[in-house]
């Protein structure tokens, strides 16, 4: 029976479905697959060091989660196309010694909102966060067609940055740096940072800043249920929670790490099974 050995890296991923997830699909194709979490809170180590930890120890792949997804940029030996052009990646596959970096986070964001949210108005969209998750995602709601793309970040530079490549791969003017006062017009708001994970609890929009007209996409899955999204239902907004995409790359991951073929439909009930698990609210099908 063919074995891999995959790691997750990133800080305070004691509570990530993704070993599951992974696990559970691999036993259904008759795979011996182990899958153990890196977290750099409890190894006290960079994530450069794991990295390299886990490539001697003889690790097959890795997924990468914040913070991790552009702190290893300089630390791999290629890169993706899309991992290039997003400048973050979230799997790291080992072949040969080298490490080659992509990212599946685009296509499983954009898989998540065309599956959840099929028919949503697009002219218009905030973007806040433009750190690695950020980057995936504005790539990916350019690529479904938003017409005009407002990023909004607390480090206004790295807004910029990701404004400028955004416009340079998309077309001038498709992406420009915005604030919350798009919500006032926008069609739709996507979360992309931490606020409202377990250990960042929190809304980063103000409850009266939403509209009815207005959908609301969170990235975060831990909780599925985060203070935005309820804020956001409770104003009769749609909402999409962040388990589709999360399943999504898991399963674009899966293939990169194995060459096999995942059932995503079977992944995403999986998922929903360990969600109702915990007792979690599900706000959209993933």
């Amino acid at each position: 029976m063919t074995s891999y050995l995959i790691g997750l890296i990133g800080s305070g991923i004691g509570p990530s479905l993704s070993p599951a997830l992974h696990e559970q699909e691999a036993a259904e194709l008759g795979l011996r697959y182990l899958y153990r979490r890196l977290d750099l809170d409890v190894l006290g180590r960079p994530a450069a060091e794991v990295l390299e930890a886990a490539r001697l120890a003889g690790f097959d792949g890795l997924n990468v989660t914040h913070p991790a997804k552009q702190q290893l940029l300089g630390r791999l030996d290629e890169l993706s196309p899309e991992a290039a052009a997003l400048g973050a990646v979230n799997t790291v596959v080992f072949d040969g010694g080298r490490a080659i970096g992509h990212n599946t986070d685009t296509t499983g964001f954009a898989g998540s909102l065309s599956r959840g949210l099929p028919d949503a108005a697009m002219e218009s969209v905030l973007l806040l966060g433009a750190g690695g998750a950020g980057a995936a995602v504005g790539h990916a709601l350019l690529s479904l067609g938003t017409g005009t793309l407002h990023v909004h970040d607390v480090d206004a530079d790295r807004a910029a940055t990701l404004v400028s490549a955004l416009c340079e791969r998309f077309g001038a003017g498709r992406a420009v740096v915005g604030d919350l006062g798009a919500l006032r017009f926008a069609d739709g708001l996507v979360h992309a940072t931490p606020t409202g994970m377990a250990n960042y609890p929190g809304s980063p929009v103000p409850a009266s800043a939403l509209r009815p007209e207005l959908w609301v996409a969170d990235i975060v899955y831990r909780p599925l249920e985060t203070d935005l999204l309820r804020a956001a239902a409770a104003r009769g907004c749609r909402v999409l929670h962040g388990g589709g995409m999360v399943v999504l790359q898991a399963a674009d991951s899966f293939r990169l790490f194995t060459g096999v073929e995942p059932d995503a439909e079977r992944m995403l009930r999986h998922f929903r099974e360990l969600a109702a698990l915990e007792g979690k609210a599900v706000y959209a099908r993933g």
